[in-house]
């Protein structure tokens, strides 16, 4: 995880600054904080996300989550991140940058969830402010993709005001909930620009 080169908190854990938000690499002792917050807003996500297996929420099956996490690290294919609050430490989501490709592609996806009771803040853009110039400039890739089910008007809004532009309808693209849903496909180039706008008020 050094290979962040990122600024350090307080505990020295490598981390991406935004400014009401940061984010950093998932920890064991993260696990009580993520079951309780993925519990609250289980109704709110499971619309969106793969079918939960049974025992999703349980400890073990955390640290073999951590355990992947760091393996996909490790070999270069996924950073994996949570999203807390900058003022309080308070863990409201995550981002994940997966499918790293190198060689001729230089692009990745990125994915996010954000917990019920801090959605429509402003904060899961706040993050994507901090990862995108993480992704363009350590990472050095040169295009980011992002795929949403077109009933997600949230995530719709949250992608347009990054910045990422429309590329194209994918059927049957990810078996979301049971079920295989189309997807919008959204992508931003690292010529694009940087976000437009703020993070304030009542946003993704």
């Amino acid at each position: 995880m050094s290979a962040l080169r990122l600024l350090s908190r307080r505990d020295g854990t490598p981390h991406l600054q935004g400014n009401r938000v940061y984010l950093r690499f998932p920890l064991r002792r993260d696990y009580r904080n993520w079951a309780q917050v993925r519990e609250d807003s289980r109704k709110f996500l499971e619309p969106w996300e793969p079918t939960w297996p049974p025992n999703d929420l349980t400890r073990r099956a955390f640290y073999r989550r951590i355990g992947r996490y760091e393996q996909d690290y490790s070999e270069g294919n996924t950073v994996p991140l949570f999203l807390f609050t900058a003022h309080d430490d308070q863990l409201v989501g995550g981002l994940s940058i997966s499918n790293i490709r190198r060689a001729a592609s230089e692009s990745c996806m990125i994915g996010y969830w954000m917990a019920e009771h801090a959605a429509g803040k402003g904060l899961m853009l706040d993050g994507l402010k901090a990862a995108i110039p993480y992704i363009f400039g350590t990472l050095r890739l040169h295009r980011i993709e992002a795929a949403c089910i077109p009933e997600n008007k949230r995530s719709l809004r949250l992608l347009e005001k990054a910045n990422f532009q429309y590329e194209g309808y994918l059927r049957g693209y990810l078996k979301i909930n049971g079920e295989w849903r189309d997807h919008h496909l959204f992508a931003l180039l690292k010529d694009d620009g940087p976000i437009s706008g703020d993070t304030t008020g009542n946003r993704a």
